[in-house]
């Protein structure tokens, strides 16, 4: 399997003077995934949790509902000259009966900010295509449980605490009880391996649960919160305004700029108790 740190040298300068050293970094590779043989997309990815990221992703793009539509998940051989594998391609063979994607209009079922479609055809297509409901969640958390979710994320974000380059996702119960955490080099892609996680385990829809993400909240985050049936979506930092859209139409809970005890709710507020 793929590395998740590399080292390089570099050249460190303070007001001291210059030293030589090795600096720790994240790593950041392609995965290619397939679905039934055929080329689906390709995503820059930090390795680890792949078959949970592959997972996660066609959830959330609507091509999968369930575990059961998934029969296996596998590396293919894309070695190296010396014949080793590399595992960065992935194929996914679907269930029988369930449909093969369209790679052409794949990526034209939800536009995320560097798609160029407009924000109603955006908001239309997760409407159409989720399965699906955040609104009719009855789900309630109190915001002394919000308030600390951002410390235990970063707590358990141990390969950050070695590169300082990473996203950080997670799923907590109401209560704050962790129930898995994912780093990655793409924030979208730490959402889809936490998302793939419950997929795998069988908690899709995930009712009754908070997803933290450690950066901003847009559109594309938002989305796949929705495509998974989760009702309270947090954010360290700033929504988007299609993002709180998008929450607004599904009956989300966005928290954004959750930091200590203040935070602002842009949607639902009633579920913070």
């Amino acid at each position: 399997m793929g590395r998740v740190t590399t080292r390089r040298p570099i050249s460190h300068r303070t007001a001291d003077g210059v030293v030589t050293r090795p600096d720790t970094l994240v790593v950041e590779e392609p995965l290619e995934i397939r679905v039934n043989g055929a080329p689906l997309t390709v995503t820059m990815r930090t390795p680890g949790s792949d078959i949970e990221l592959a997972q996660g992703f066609l959830l959330t793009e609507g091509i999968v509902t369930s575990r059961d539509d998934i029969a296996t998940v596998r590396y293919c051989q894309g070695a190296t000259e010396d014949g080793v594998n590399t595992y960065n391609v992935l194929d996914v063979t679907l269930t029988p009966g369930v449909p093969t994607p369209d790679v052409d209009l794949t990526r034209n079922f939800y536009a995320t900010s560097s798609c160029g479609v407009c924000g109603k055809a955006s908001l239309d297509a997760v409407r159409l295509i989720s399965r699906h409901s955040p609104g009719d969640d009855p789900t309630t958390v109190a915001p002394e449980v919000l308030s600390a979710l951002p410390t235990k994320l970063r707590k358990a974000q141990k390969v950050f605490a070695t590169t300082g380059g990473l996203h950080g996702a997670a799923l907590y119960d109401t209560d704050g009880t962790e129930l898995v955490v994912r780093e990655d080099i793409g924030r979208h892609n730490a959402v889809d391996k936490a998302i793939g996680w419950a997929l795998e385990s069988r908690r899709i829809p995930l009712s009754g649960t908070v997803l933290l993400v450690s950066g901003r909240a847009s559109f594309e985050l938002t989305q796949k919160a929705v495509m998974a049936g989760i009702p309270i979506l947090a954010a360290v930092s700033a929504p988007s305004s299609l993002a709180v859209d998008l929450a607004a139409q599904a009956g989300l809970t966005l928290v954004a700029f959750l930091r200590g005890a203040s935070m602002n709710v842009y949607t639902r507020p009633d579920r913070v108790r």
